[in-house]
């Protein structure tokens, strides 16, 4: 039987071989013959076994006496302003237009349920129907086996609502735009920011490790300033441009300002720059435009101008959770991109029915609406009209900041004279709060101020013997402690200045 030789190297590819072996570098050689010798010695020499050496009693003790454990919490101070309004004012029962506090009612001029859907008697019943065929909980993130049906319709009403073509929901407010944003932008790119935004927006920008540059708050003159200046560096690196990507966020209507954004002009500069605009209104859904959609439909702008649409379902819908809305392919990306959606547990299908009956009722009545606006236009009012003070924020906004006329340099002894202003109407049966920042982490510190706000909740008014009362204890504390003057016989006539 002839023997087959085929699987033998022939002579010349032998030659060939050891001809490449000669012609490599030398350090090549060097860097495989130290592999070969590692190999082998893993192979062959094994390491030196060495027990493991047990401490005595006397070691043992000495290194518990020496560890020291650190608190879980930090050392606070008793007298910390907040933990002396935590224990001064205790709320009981469920806030609603009129709040207990400390067994008292007062009328609830700090809330953020600016439509009164948290309470509603018509959104509880669809909660609690909802409660008993789900349970209290979805028991996992929505890419795993927390997707219920409720939580695709509550997203295909809001696109349908918004005018987009889908829509992501999260379970927490907070979470919504600060994983957005770095769902998108990322290490290199750059993004304008105003910075007068609130503090979840601060958080995302810190998410996307991306190259963040702020103008002035709703200052559009700054933005374009910056935007030249960046235009002039992609001019000279056009390869870095290419790869880098611009977004500019800005919010609706501002939580620590209460104005709105220019959203035209805004739109303007996006596309003669090719920016890509993100806005959070999660203060101007359910309050800005003729159907509560926000600050594009109080400009009569096309959602197709904005590139994402983020907003909380935590004010004016009432319930828990937040949602981005925009373009399919927009919204796919976040879904797997979005952390705040991948990894948190979904919204409890009874919030999701909760905001869906929430939307219904605000669909079906826009007149709720109207009538939020008029409450606010009359507060700003009558707010405008008290001496000493500036009232911050558009007349349409259900938020007003109410700062001193003039601020000293001390910021805690203008915190003291607020406060003194906000105890003495508490004390008067008005519950209204000052604004709270997290002062070592804020971009930029807002000055102090006292928020106000304005709701409108179905069904309940103001009763006409309050009206008097509520008006002048507001103008009393804000007239007296603000102003020193001899002649303090002017009033302001509150009875047209607050609502129905």
């Amino acid at each position: 039987m002839a023997t087959n030789n085929s699987f033998l190297p022939k002579s010349s590819d032998m030659y060939e071989l050891i001809e490449s072996f000669l012609q490599a570098p030398t350090y090549h050689l060097i860097f495989e013959a130290l592999l070969i010798i590692w190999i082998f010695k893993l192979i062959f020499f094994s390491t030196e076994y060495r027990p493991e050496s047990v401490l005595t009693e006397k070691e043992k003790a000495e290194l518990i006496e020496e560890w020291q454990p650190d608190p879980l919490v930090p050392d606070v101070d008793e007298n910390h302003p907040l933990l002396q309004a935590m224990e001064k004012n205790i709320i009981s029962g469920k806030p609603d237009k009129y709040v207990m506090i400390n067994n008292k009612s007062s009328l609830n001029m700090a809330t953020l349920n600016f439509l009164g859907m948290a309470g509603n008697a018509e959104v509880e019943a669809a909660a609690i129907k909802t409660l008993k065929k789900y349970g209290v909980g979805s028991c996992g993130p929505r890419g795993f086996y927390g997707t219920m049906d409720v939580h695709l319709e509550l997203e295909e009403k809001f696109a349908k609502f918004m005018y987009c073509e889908e829509a992501a929901l999260y379970s927490y407010g907070f979470a919504t735009i600060a994983s957005a944003i770095p769902a998108y932008s990322k290490r290199g790119d750059v993004i304008f920011v105003d910075e007068g935004v609130c503090f979840s927006i601060q958080k995302g920008l810190v998410a996307s490790r991306s190259r963040i540059k702020w103008f002035k708050h709703n200052d559009m003159e700054d933005l374009e300033r910056l935007l030249l200046i960046q235009q002039d560096e992609d001019k000279k690196n056009p390869k870095k441009a290419k790869v880098t990507r611009r977004f500019v966020v800005v919010e609706g209507l501002y939580f620590n300002h209460g104005d709105i954004c220019p959203l035209p002009k805004i739109v303007e500069l996006k596309w003669k720059y090719k920016l890509r605009l993100f806005m959070e209104e999660s203060f101007s859904l359910g309050v800005l435009g003729a159907n509560g959609r926000g600050v594009t439909e109080h400009y009569n702008i096309s959602v197709d101008e904005v590139d994402l649409i983020a907003a909380s379902l935590e004010n004016s819908i009432g319930s828990t959770g937040g949602f981005c809305c925009g373009r399919k392919y927009v919204i796919d990306h976040q879904r797997l991109s979005g952390l705040g959606y991948c990894f948190s547990a979904s919204l409890p299908p009874m919030l999701a029915t909760a905001a869906i009956e929430a939307l219904n009722i605000m669909q079906n009545d826009s007149s709720i609406l109207q009538r939020l606006r008029e409450n606010c236009r009359k507060m700003y009012d009558g707010l405008s009209m008290i001496s000493g003070v500036e009232v911050m924020g558009d007349p349409l906004a259900p938020i007003k900041h109410v700062r001193l006329a003039e601020i000293s340099d001390n910021r805690e002894l203008d915190m003291q004279t607020l406060q003194r202003i906000a105890d003495h109407a508490m004390e008067n049966g008005i519950a209204i709060v000052l604004a709270r920042y997290l002062e070592k982490e804020e971009h930029k510190l807002p000055p102090p101020s006292i928020r106000i706000s304005i709701c409108f909740m179905i069904g309940i008014k103001v009763k006409q013997s309050e009206r008097p009362r509520t008006t002048n204890i507001v103008y009393r504390h804000l007239y007296d402690i603000t102003i020193d003057r001899n002649d303090k016989s002017e009033r302001v006539n509150w009875n047209k200045c607050l609502f129905p």
